[in-house]
């Protein structure tokens, strides 16, 4: 049986909980000085009240949903590849983003992630 605190089973919680649109749920896989980055390093988030006001934003989103493409695992660290469907102000629409995960005694100490650009859906290739 897996080991529940290794770090893939960490990140996958999160992200379970993230398509749940789980908030309590993903902050329990995050330490409470967990922080949140931009890659390549600008603070978005910092500890577990400014983490929950992010994502209790971002969980009113109607159509969000991210999609595993590829993982990596290099002991304590994860790379996930994702596709996220999201509701943007001119309408639903994916991106491709790699969140970089450093996890420290079951959860995740840090995350950074790097958005590619936004796609609408039904909009003509650019």
């Amino acid at each position: 049986m897996p080991d529940p605190l290794s770090p893939e089973a960490v990140v996958q919680r999160q992200l379970d909980a993230y398509n749940a649109r789980d908030v309590d749920a993903l902050l329990a896989t995050y330490a409470p000085d967990a922080r949140q980055y931009e890659h390549p390093g600008r603070l978005v988030a910092s500890g577990a009240a400014e983490l929950r006001a992010r994502m209790a934003v971002r969980f009113q989103e109607p159509n969000l949903h991210a999609r595993l493409l590829q993982r990596a695992v290099m002991g304590n660290i994860v790379i996930d590849h994702e596709e996220v469907t999201r509701t943007f102000p001119e309408g639903t629409g994916t991106v491709n983003m790699v969140a970089i995960y450093e996890v420290v005694d079951g959860r995740i100490a840090s995350a950074s992630v790097q958005v590619g650009n936004k796609r609408l859906h039904g909009a003509a290739p650019a």
